[in-house]
C-alpha cells in the first residue's frame, strides 16, 4: 500500500515518542528476557519453550497471536488503522555447541537432536537477542499507538540455523492465513562495536547449499586392491576435482566457495570400504550461479565414480540451501536514512558482502511462488554490533576486519554480545525501521 514518504525529521520524532519507555526501566525487562532465553536455548525444530515465551509477550502487548506455524513458529498481528503490513522477524533456535562465555547466565542445557545423539545447546550465533529485541519493539509499538497506522505483524520463526523454518512457516499458511506484508524487516547481532547498524543495498548474504554425497564401491582386503574398487580413492579424485569448479568453470569476477567439510569412509588400515561420504559447502552471491556450482558437483562426482568403475552411481542429495540474502535497494536507502537520521554520527556504516547464509530471504522475492502466492514482498536486512566498546578497543588491528579476526564471532562457544548496548540499538533499529514503512497517525 503506497504511503507518502514520510520526513525524516517527523521519523525521528515519533520514533522518539515511541522508544520513550527505554528511557525509563523498561531496558531491564528486556535484559530480564534475553538473560533466560540464553540460559534456556532449543534447537532448530524444539523451540516449544521459546516460542511460548514469544507468543505470552506478544499477547500481553494486545497483538493477535498465532502458534504452531510451520513447526513452533508464532506470528503476532496489531492492527491500527489504515497504513502498510510492516512485517518485523527474528529468529529463535540455538546451536548445537557447548557454551565457554563464563557468563553468569550461561547455558548448562543439553538435548537429543535429530540424529538421536545428546548435544550441549547455546545460543552462540544471538538469537536469543533477535527475538528479545523483536518483543520490545512489538510492545512499545503497541503501546504508542498514536504514532502510527497500519498493521505490525511480529514473527518468531523456528529453525533458522537449518534453513527450513521460514519456508516452513510460509508453507503453513503465514501469508495466505495470517497477513500477508508489504515489507519484511530483519536483523542480526556481529561482533562489530555496539552502537553500529550496518547496511548494504542488494546481495548482503551469499547463497549457500550443503551437498551430502555418498560414493560406492566394493570393498576388500587392502592387500588386494585389484580385487576391490577403492572408494576412498574415487573420493580423493572428487575433493581435487572439485577445487576447479571456482578456479577453472567460474568468472573471477563472481565470488564463490566450493568446500568439503567432511570425509568419512573406513574402519581399519588393512580393509578398503564399501562406501566413503563426503559433506561438500556451496556459497556464492548469485542464485543462477548457485544452480551452476551444483550442477557441476553433481556432474565431477558422476563422473569420477563412473571413470573408476563404480559399481553404482553415487547418492547426490542437497539436503540444506537457503537462497542469496538480497536487499530491496530503495527500501534498504529508506531504512538507511533513518537510522542515520536517528544514530549518532558515524554509527551507521557501509557493510562488506557477508559469506555467512540466511532463510530470511523466503519471506521475500526468493519465496515468491514457490512458497506463497502473489507479488513478492521487498525485504530489508541489516546488523547490528554486539561487541564491548572494550573488547573492540583491546582487539589488534587498525580496520574492522582485522580486529573482528581477534573477536569471538557467531557459532563461537565464546560469542557472547554485550547485552544491554546490544538489545537498546537493536530495539531502536527495529522501531525506527518499522516507523519508516508504517504511516504517520494523520495519514
Amino acid at each position: 500500500m503506497p504511503t507518502a514518504e514520510p520526513r525524516e525529521d517527523e521519523l525521528v520524532g515519533r520514533a522518539r515518542t515511541v522508544l520513550a519507555p527505554l528511557g525509563a526501566g523498561y531496558l531491564d525487562e528486556i535484559e530480564a528476557i534475553y538473560t533466560d532465553l540464553h540460559r534456556n536455548p532449543e534447537l532448530s525444530g524444539q523451540e516449544e519453550r521459546t516460542a511460548a515465551v514469544a507468543a505470552d509477550h506478544l499477547e500481553k502487548a494486545g497483538f493477535e497471536v498465532v502458534t504452531g506455524i510451520g513447526g513452533h513458529g508464532v506470528a503476532g498481528v496489531l492492527r491500527n488503522g489504515e497504513g502498510p503490513v510492516v512485517m518485523l522477524r527474528a529468529d529463535m533456535d540455538a546451536l548445537p555447541v557447548r557454551e565457554a562465555t563464563g557468563l553468569a547466565y550461561a547455558s548448562d542445557r543439553r538435548a537429543v537432536d535429530d540424529d538421536g545423539e545428546e548435544v550441549p545447546v547455546a545460543h552462540a550465533c544471538g538469537h536469543d537477542a533477535h527475538l528479545s529485541s523483536l518483543l520490545a519493539a512489538a510492545t512499545l509499538l503497541a503501546g504508542s499507538r498514536q504514532s502510527w497506522s497500519g498493521t505490525v505483524l511480529a514473527v518468531a520463526q523456528p529453525a533458522e540455523e537449518t534453513g527450513a523454518g521460514a519456508p516452513a512457516m510460509l508453507d503453513a499458511g503465514l501469508y495466505r492465513d495470517v497477513v500477508k506484508p508489504d515489507i519484511a524487516l530483519a536483523q542480526h547481532v556481529v561482533p562489530l562495536p555496539v552502537g553500529i547498524v550496518g547496511h548494504r543495498v542488494g546481495p548482503m548474504m551469499a547463497a549457500s547449499a550443503v551437498v551430502r554425497v555418498r560414493i560406492h564401491g566394493r570393498g576388500g582386503h587392502s592387500s588386494a586392491p585389484q580385487a576391490t574398487i577403492d572408494p576412498v580413492v574415487i573420493a580423493a579424485h572428487v575433493v581435487t576435482r572439485l577445487q576447479t569448479i571456482v578456479a577453472r568453470e567460474t568468472d573471477p569476477a563472481a565470488c564463490a566457495v566450493v568446500s568439503v567439510g567432511s570425509i568419512h569412509a573406513g574402519t581399519k588400515a588393512n580393509v578398503i570400504p564399501e562406501t566413503a561420504e563426503l559433506g561438500i559447502s556451496v556459497r556464492c552471491y548469485d542464485t543462477a550461479l548457485q544452480g551452476g556450482l551444483l550442477e557441476a558437483v553433481h556432474r565431477i562426482v558422476t563422473a569420477e565414480a563412473a571413470a573408476a568403475g563404480a559399481p553404482r552411481e553415487p547418492e547426490i542429495e542437497v539436503v540444506e540451501g537457503v537462497p542469496v540474502n538480497d536487499n530491496s535497494p530503495a527500501d534498504t536507502e529508506r531504512v538507511r536514512a533513518t537510522h542515520q537520521a536517528y544514530f549518532n554520527d558515524g554509527c551507521v556504516v557501509e557493510m562488506p558482502l557477508l559469506a555467512a547464509s540466511e532463510d530470511f530471504p523466503y519471506f521475500g522475492a526468493a519465496g515468491a511462488g514457490a512458497h506463497y502466492e502473489g507479488d513478492p514482498v521487498p525485504t530489508v536486512y541489516w546488523v547490528v554490533g554486539s561487541a564491548s566498546f572494550d573488547a573492540w578497543l583491546s582487539a589488534p588491528g587498525d580496520t574492522p576486519q582485522e580486529k573482528v579476526k581477534h573477536l569471538p564471532v557467531n557459532h563461537s562457544p565464546q560469542f557472547a554480545p554485550d547485552p544491554r548496548p546490544t538489545l537498546l540499538t537493536a530495539s531502536e533499529a527495529l522501531v525506527t525501521a518499522a516507523l519508516t514503512h508504517l504511516a504517520s497517525p494523520a495519514h
